[in-house]
């Protein structure tokens, strides 16, 4: 820049002229930069999304119907990306997302488990036959316990065909029978019903194993193929 002044009394006088007027000059220069950089910040955002409905939106601000997913944040003349505006949730909103978050979870531990115990299932089981004989050996030792109890039961009824032999010495009437006799009844009775009940909670299992079996071989079936 040239500065020119006529009008100087002396030398000192004109240097003192361009001092002042090279100050203006930098506080001026200063005062252009600020006000450039501040209209760069001014039109450096712009913030754009798409809306639940799949419309794009453009605003020089946050999109507020944009608040539950991100915003794009680009530069205002070049159009490159800034960064992003991540979204804005209220409190129900994040325990909602929690939430499902959560159920996500469960779902992917479910089907890693799903998976390991279908990879378990072909180590243990890698054809029908081995299926079929680790159902029998399943059952052998409860089929055993229930014969031993049939055996039992027979024989509690045996006993109590004795007993009812000597009650016709009484006309049948276990009124008049002897107080030994009667507690001889009573224990037959309560032990035949012990044994019943013990077989049938025995089959219970048998059939449960069963079922369990059953089940076993419809999923096998279907990871043989």
């Amino acid at each position: 820049m040239r500065l020119l002044f006529t009008d100087c009394v002396s030398e000192q006088g004109c240097m003192k002229k361009v001092m002042y007027a090279m100050k203006i000059t930098c506080v001026s220069g200063a005062l252009l930069a600020l006000m450039a950089g501040s209209m760069a910040q001014e039109r450096a955002k712009i913030f754009t999304c798409v809306d639940g409905n799949g419309r794009t939106l453009t605003s020089d601000r946050p999109i507020p119907q944009c608040n539950d997913r991100p915003q794009r944040i680009l530069d205002g003349v070049t159009g490159h990306l800034q960064g992003v505006r991540q979204p804005s949730y209220t409190q129900a909103e994040r325990d909602a997302m929690e939430r499902e978050k959560a159920r996500e979870q469960a779902r992917v531990r479910a089907a890693n488990e799903k998976r390991q115990y279908e990879r378990g299932l072909l180590i243990r089981y890698p054809n029908e036959a081995a299926h079929r004989a680790a159902r029998e050996s399943a059952k052998e030792t409860l089929l055993g316990v229930i014969s031993a109890a049939q055996v039992r039961s027979a024989q509690l009824v045996e006993q109590k065909n004795k007993l009812d032999r000597e009650l016709e010495f009484y006309g049948n009437d276990i009124a008049k029978a002897p107080a030994s006799l009667k507690r001889q009844f009573e224990h037959n009775a309560r032990e035949i019903q012990e044994q019943a009940t013990f077989v049938e909670g025995k089959q219970a299992e048998i059939e449960r194993i069963e079922r369990h079996f059953d089940a076993e071989l419809l999923e096998l079936k279907r990871l043989w193929e």
